[in-house]
């Protein structure tokens, strides 16, 4: 996963202005540090968003993300 794919889920889960608020000030217990700080540090991006999911009481069923269209990639 990408800091933008992260980002994305984020937005989508939280709401744009929720989501920094939370990337910024929330410390995940498993790590003890906050998801930007985590994700400076270089954790992995997917594991920073599991434990976001974990402490914020996201369904497994929303954990991935809403569907996205398929880019057409013939015109690129």
């Amino acid at each position: 996963m990408k800091h933008s794919e992260f980002r994305r889920l984020m937005d989508d889960e939280f709401g744009p202005g929720n989501a920094g608020v939370i990337a910024a000030t929330l410390v995940l217990p498993s790590l003890q540090e906050t998801a930007d700080r985590s994700l400076d540090a270089g954790v992995d991006p997917r594991r920073v968003w599991l434990d976001v999911c974990d402490l914020q009481g996201v369904p497994e069923g929303r954990r991935l993300g809403r569907d996205l269209p398929v880019r057409d990639r013939s015109q690129d």
